[in-house]
Order: C-alpha cells, then structure tokens, then sequence
C-alpha cells in the first residue's frame, strides 16, 4: 500500500465533539498503517468564531487518545507554519495566479448591493447564484477587496471511498470567494492550497462536505492539481438515530467526557467503531489492532447511532482490562486526583492503591470512586433507617441487629492477622453460630461499616478498612441502633 500523507485540520472555534475526534482517529490510522505521515493543520481564518484556548484543546485532546502528529503546532515540518493564518501570503500568491489566468477577479461590489442580487433571485423564485450577477469590469486586486473564482459550470463526476462514485450538475457552481477582504482566504479555497502543499493524498472529513464537493472540484481543475482521495465520514447520529448528533441531545464534549472519568483508550476504541467494523463480532480494540485491522472499504456509509450507554459499558471493559494486564500502578496512575473524595489526600498512595484494587471492577466511570469509596477514607454518616429498611434486615429486631453487631465485634476482635482470608473464616464461623442467612448476617455489617449502598466484597472491604476502624464502627452501629 501507498505511503498515505493525511491531515486533521480542525477550526479553533469552541470545544472538540465527538465528530471532529472520529475525523482525527482514521487519517491518523491510515497514515500509521501505510508508513505515512499525519498533519495537524490549525485552520484559523475565520477570525470571528475563534476561541481564544481552543487550539491547546485539540492539541491535548490528541495527546490524551495518543494520536501524536508527525507534522504540526509543537513539532514543525518541512511545511511550516501549521497555522493557515500564519500563510495568508502563499493564498494570496494562488490565488493572484488564477487571476492572471483569468479564472479568478477582484470583486468590488459592496454587501448591500449582493444582498439586493439575493433579494431579487428570492422574489422571482430562482436560485441565487453570484455568477449570475459576475460584474462586466473587474478592478486591478487592491488589499481590502475579495477575490472570487470564476467559474464555468459543467458537470462534474467523481469517486469517493465511503460513498462510491457521485456526480454533480452545473447549477451547484458557483463564483465562491476565494480571499475575504480581511486578506484572509475562505476555507474553500486554503485548504485545496494546503493540501497540495503539504503533499495530502486522502482527505478524510464529515459528509457535511459533499455539497462542496464540485466546487472544490472546479477549483482542483483550475488549479491544474491532481485529485487526492475522497474520504467523506457519515454522521454520528442522535440516539434516536433520526438526526445529526448535537449538544441539544445531551452529548458532551470529548474534554467533558475525559473529565468525566472516560479512559483514552476506550474514547479511542468506541469512535473508532463508531461506523466501522473489521466484518467481525469483536468489540473491543486497542490501538495497535485498529492499526493492524483498519481499513477505509470498511467504513459504513450512513450514519451511525452513538449510544452514551455502550461508552460506558466500554469503558467500564477497559477499568478491569488495564488493571488485570497492566496492574493496579497502571491503571492508578491515569486516575485524575480530583476524582478521589477530597480526603483521600490525607491517606498515602498504598492505601489508596488497595481502595482501587478492591473497588475497580464496578467502575464504569472513574469519576464514581468519589462516591464509592468515601467510607475508606472519612467516617460515614450514621443512618440507622438504613439498616432498619434493609429488606434483608427488616424481619429482624432492632435488639437482634444489636446483639449481632456486638457478637460480630467480638469475633473479630480476637483475631490476630487481619487478612481477607481470616476475616472471611471468623465470618463463616458466625453464620453457623448464630443460624443466619449470609444475606442477613453480611448486609447488616456491611451496613453498619459503610451507611452506603453499595461495598465491594466484604472480607475485602473490612481487611482494606483496618481492624481498629471496622470495631470502632461495628460498635457505633450497635449503639445506634439502640
């Protein structure tokens, strides 16, 4: 296979979603698979939507899911600068080249006048093209005035990889602008430049692009450039599948996800199946299997559902799977800090690695170990209708729970070595002693050293506790109770 030359080329204009990701993670797995290269291109010119901080956003979104760039912002190239801002020159030097050829023209005329063109298509119910309005004299180019394309209408055919073999007729050709009167070029125009400067042999983008294509086809013809590789992605669709995904639908940026306790690697794996499949069952892949398996013919060509669910299932997969091959140190360190109950700081890492090593496996976020694990690090606060509703408890007495915890302390208090092991015998040893359900005799300690609804195993949970604290709060309970 070719050696591929891609690029992600996103606007600095607000947060990354999940779209621009899916448009990252397959040029960079195209480029990788072919010993190619992956560019990363800041495409910055429409100045008025720029989001000041937005261009560190992607920088560290791709850092985060280990998409590092070959060429770009940090890391330079053979073509810098990486900042379509920063080449207003080159554009300028084309598109002064198309005027010469009599395929571009400065156009002096003012917006109140367009308009008025516009108005006066609408009324007699025909379609706006500027072309139709192309003034008769053009100026010499002057700074502050726009340079539109010239266009020749005809039809147009060409091959996209997801969509097979399209065409398009004349009246979608437009006179487009090509450089905007603030010097700055129009993303229909910059890009075409730039990815024939940089060498780009597959352009991979969203669908929402197809209606440009036989401009950007006019433009490829003018230029007398060779075609790259159509790549054009469906949608991510609404959980409802009926449209296009947005914020309205309650999707989160990929930042609020990763701040959400969503690992990269399961980010990674989920968008990148997100409408592609290797034509197997298998669900879950790291990054060197989409390497070793990716491949354009098997990108879906209509949308795909996204299902915040599956995520978190997914995610969930990858808690156990970094701790049981990599373990508990690895999957330790990618836990954010803030996602520890506040006084976890005042514990030292050992203890907080056995909280995890004991609790990983009923993560689906790992921002949930804030509420799951409180009780390993502050006392918990006594709810004594907790245990008195316990449907395994109700049947009993408040003066059995009592005399229950207060066998149970006993028992446990003359143990020596306070292991799962031990704990989990003097408990059995219990049961037959006081003829008790284990559903009865475990939920009520259970209770009693958490108030929460929720423990790990409980010869775990009491060995990762501690004896003095499990006694200390055994006999709490008991006394609440009474």
């Amino acid at each position: 296979m070719e050696k591929a030359i891609t690029r992600f080329a996103p606007s600095p204009t607000g947060y990354i979603h999940l779209g621009n990701v899916r448009s990252a993670i397959y040029p960079y797995l195209l480029a990788k698979q072919t010993g190619g290269t992956f560019i990363l291109r800041i495409e910055d010119t429409d100045q008025a939507r720029f989001v000041e901080g937005a261009t560190d956003l992607i920088k560290e979104t791709l850092l985060w899911l280990g998409l590092n760039w070959d060429e770009g912002p940090d890391v330079g190239g053979p073509h810098a600068p990486y900042f379509q801002t920063e080449r207003k020159e080159l554009y300028l030097s084309w598109a002064k080249r198309l005027i010469a050829e009599g395929r571009a023209y400065a156009d002096p005329t003012p917006p109140e006048k367009i308009d008025e063109y516009r108005k006066a298509d609408e009324a007699e119910k025909v379609p706006y093209l500027y072309r139709n309005h192309r003034p008769l004299d053009t100026p010499e180019w002057q700074e502050g005035m726009p340079i539109r394309f010239k266009t020749i209408p005809k039809n147009y055919e060409w091959h996209d990889e997801v969509m097979g073999d399209l065409k398009s007729s004349p009246e979608v050709l437009d006179d487009i602008i090509l450089i905007k009167k603030d010097g700055l070029p129009t993303y229909n125009f910059a890009h075409i430049v730039d990815d024939a400067e940089m060498g780009v042999t597959h352009v991979i983008r969203g669908q929402e692009y197809l209606s440009s294509m036989p401009n950007y086809l006019a433009l490829y013809e003018a230029l007398n450039l060779p075609r790259p590789k159509f790549v054009s992605l469906p949608h991510i669709l609404a959980p409802q599948g009926n449209k296009k995904l947005s914020k309205r639908d309650g999707a989160k940026s990929v930042t609020e996800y990763r701040d959400d306790g969503i690992l990269p690697e399961a980010m990674l794996n989920y968008l990148a199946c997100l409408g592609w499949n290797d034509g197997s069952e298998q669900e879950i892949y790291d990054l060197k299997e989409l390497l070793e398996k990716f491949s354009l013919d098997r990108i879906q060509n209509s949308g795909a559902r996204f299902d915040e669910t599956k995520l978190l299932w997914m995610n969930g997969v990858w808690i156990r799977k970094i701790k049981d091959e990599e373990g508990i140190d690895v999957l330790y360190a990618k836990i954010s800090p803030d996602f520890w109950p506040d006084s976890a700081k005042n514990y030292p890492e050992e203890y907080r690695k056995k909280v995890l090593n004991i609790i990983y496996d009923r993560l689906k976020l790992l921002s949930e170990l804030k509420t799951f694990t409180s009780y390993f690090f502050e006392e918990p606060e006594i709810d004594k209708e907790l245990i008195l509703k316990n449907k395994m408890l109700k049947k009993l007495s408040e003066d059995d729970l009592q005399k229950l915890l207060s066998l149970t302390s006993t028992r446990l208090s003359s143990l020596e070595n306070w292991t799962a092991e031990n704990i989990q015998a003097a408990l059995n040893d219990l049961l037959a002693e006081t003829n008790k359900k284990p559903g009865e005799l475990f939920s009520l300690i259970r209770l009693a050293v958490s108030f929460a609804p929720f423990s790990p195993s409980l010869d775990l949970t009491l060995e990762v506790l501690g004896k003095e604290r499990t006694l200390a709060r055994l006999n709490l309970a008991a006394r609440s109770i009474n």
